[in-house]
């Protein structure tokens, strides 16, 4: 089933990095929720900040919610 929201946070891997995903780009691997931010950031969204990403219903987060970071 694909997802309707456009911003996809993957399950930690091994050494607890999440592949961030918007629409069907790879933006990296995200280590933290700044992370995430920055990726956010960088695709047009620069006012976003840590919160804006714990908060936000545009993120699927997959394998755990935004407090997840360990595999």
């Amino acid at each position: 089933m694909a997802s309707d929201r456009p911003v996809v946070v993957y399950p930690p891997d091994e050494d607890g990095g999440r592949r961030v995903r918007v629409e069907e780009k790879i933006l990296g691997l995200a280590y933290s929720i700044r992370d995430v931010a920055a990726f956010l950031q960088e695709a047009g969204l620069q006012d976003w900040d840590e919160m804006d990403v714990v908060r936000s219903a545009l993120i699927e987060w997959r394998g755990g919610g935004p407090e997840v970071w360990t595999h």
